[in-house]
Formats: structure tokens, sequence, C-alpha cells
């Protein structure tokens, strides 16, 4: 488990309700639209399915449905239904007007994909909507990636599917592909299974975590949970959250990055989460408290990432302080981790 428990400092004891509002204004009728321009949206630069996926995933974990989410998740499944083509592949790239500029394929895009529909199969907020996302992931999961960022995010997806049927082969053959793909350490003090972290490095411990109990693999589950630890360890400096840069963390790299993402705060946050509903170890609760702490301005800046009325997430964390843009990826983000933080909020953490 993380060094860190019994550092933080003493955390709220309840946490407001999620806002939607810029979520909404992100979206039309089609998906959510992926670049802003401060607050406002941007259609020239259309959508993406990376950041559609997440979408879906964000509105299906929500708690408190009503019909404003009701509607915003039927629509980004009718995109991610669009998306994923009659062989599995899927489309990332999008233009207003619904023509796609991309060929499809197995990317990031498409574990992501893979990922949502899995979620969303056990968690929409309709029986139908459940049944349209576990054909979409029926179809995608035919398929399978060479990268292990896709492979991850798909895996995600996959163990979620397993636990409501677990007699699907292609998703049993996801997560396994998945374990695989991350091996036992060679080195003791650099556990990562790449030379280097560069992105989503807590959706990897994750998901690797999740595919280990999906399958019943100890060894597995137990790795996802160092890797966890390890991920949360690195990427923390003087006890608040201090992320790698767009140019990625080696072994050597200790000192701080900018240009810090708010994406990879929302996946320690989700990695945290897993660990904790996986041991029942509230110490794991710690990094969830930190990710929110690091969108209200316990970062390296002291800048906050969050605007508490609208849900907007602010695009990057710089060394004086914030990307003003408001895009859907750092929204997504940030409306994930204020998720978990509000789910959590008032647990105690292990001294």
């Amino acid at each position: 488990m993380s060094a860190l428990t019994g550092t933080l400092p003493s955390a709220r004891r309840s946490v407001a309700t999620p806002r939607y509002r810029h979520l909404e204004r992100l979206t039309d009728g089609t998906g959510v639209f992926e670049h802003a321009l401060h607050a406002e949206a941007r259609p020239e630069h259309g959508y993406c399915l990376d950041d559609v996926a997440r979408a879906l995933l964000v509105v299906v974990r929500e708690p408190d449905q009503d019909d404003r989410l009701g509607a915003l998740a039927e629509t980004y499944l009718r995109f991610v239904e669009a998306a994923v083509t009659d062989d599995g592949r899927a489309h990332n790239r999008r233009a207003v007007g619904g023509a796609w500029t991309d060929e499809a394929g197995t990317g990031d895009w498409w574990g992501r994909a893979v990922w949502a529909s899995g979620i969303a199969a056990g968690a929409a907020p309709t029986p139908l909507l459940r049944r349209r996302a576990l054909r979409v992931f029926t179809r995608a999961a035919r398929r399978q990636s060479r990268h292990l960022h896709a492979s991850a995010f798909a895996a995600l997806g996959a163990a979620a599917v397993l636990r409501l049927h677990p007699e699907q082969d292609d998703a049993r053959r996801i997560v396994r592909r998945l374990i695989g793909m991350v091996p036992p350490p060679r080195d003791a003090a650099w556990l990562w299974p790449e030379t280097r972290m560069t992105y989503g490095s807590g959706s990897i411990a994750e998901a690797l975590l999740s595919a280990g109990v999906a399958v019943g693999d100890a060894a597995a589950t137990a790795r996802g949970l160092e890797l966890v630890g390890f991920v949360l360890d690195r990427e923390t400096r003087d006890g608040r959250l201090s992320v790698t840069g767009t140019a990625g963390r080696g072994a050597e790299d200790h000192g701080l990055m900018f240009d810090q993402q708010p994406i990879e705060v929302a996946a320690i946050a989700d990695a945290c989460a897993a660990a904790f509903e996986v041991t029942g170890a509230s110490g794991w609760l710690d990094g969830i408290r930190l990710a929110w702490a690091w969108f209200e301005g316990d970062n390296d800046s002291r800048t906050p990432m969050v605007d508490h009325a609208s849900g907007a997430g602010y695009d990057g964390l710089e060394i004086d302080g914030r990307n003003e843009n408001r895009g859907a990826e750092s929204t997504l983000a940030a409306l994930s981790t204020w998720q978990l933080a509000r789910r959590y909020a008032g647990m105690e953490v292990a001294s």
C-alpha cells in the first residue's frame, strides 16, 4: 500500500454533488466536442471517441440519475455504437455533420469504447441502454490490440462484463491478454512494465488489478495492487499529487514536471478506489482524497483545476498556473474524481 497512509491533512467530511453544467455545454445531439476556448466549445475541431467514451463512463457512474443525465447517456452511447464497425474496430475522429475522418482501428479509442460499453452494460440507467451497451461491447470485444494502453482500457470494460456474464469468452480473452502483457518486474526498484511512465499509468495498474480479480488470478491481483501503490508513490511529492508531465517519467526522474494533465490524476483516483474495493484497506482512500485535493488547488502550482459552479476542468497544470481552456478530457477527469471524492467522503483513513 502507499507510504502516504496517515500523512494526509484532515479531509472534508462531505463533498458537494458534481455539477454537469459545463459537460452539457460541450455536448450537442451528436456527442461531446473535444476542445474548448476557455469555456466555449469549439465545434470546428469535432468530436473524438476517446472523449465520448469517457463521457459515457462518467454519466453512467453518477449515482443520482435524472432525465438530463439519461439524455446524455443516450447521446454518448449512440456515438459509441456508430463508431464501432461491424468487424469490431472503431473510428475515433468525427466531424460536425457526422462524417468519420479517420480509418477504423484498435488504438486507445477502441480500448476506451470497450471500457465504456462494458461499464455501461451494468451501470447504464435503463435496461434498454444496458442491453445496447452489451451489444456494442460484444462487437468490439471480437478484436484485440497490440498496444498496452489500449489493452488496459479494454480490460477494464471486460472485467466489468465478466462480473455480470462470466461465460463471456471474448471478455475473458481480453483480460487474459492484458495479464500476459504485464509480467512480473525484473527490477525491484522500478516496477513499471515499460522503461518510462507516459500516460494512463493509473489505468494500467487498475486494469491489471481488475483483470486478476475477474479471472481469479491471485498473482496478477497482487501485481496490480503493487502497481497501484507504485504509481501513487511515484506521483506524490511533499504530501500532494505531482503527476507525470507530458514528457513522461523514468526511473531517475524525481523532480517537478509540467504540463500535468488532469486525466492522470483521475486515473490515480480510479485505481485507488479499485484497490480499496478489492482489499477493504482504507489507506487507499488517501489517493482519492489527494486526487480531489489536486483539483481543488493542492498541487504544485497551488491553482484550482476545477470550477465548482459548472463542473468544468482546466486543461493542464503549468508552472505558473493553469491552461484556461476547459475541454472535454479535463472536464471529464474532474467530474470522475469528484464522483469518487463524494462517494468515499467521510470514510476513515487508516493510521
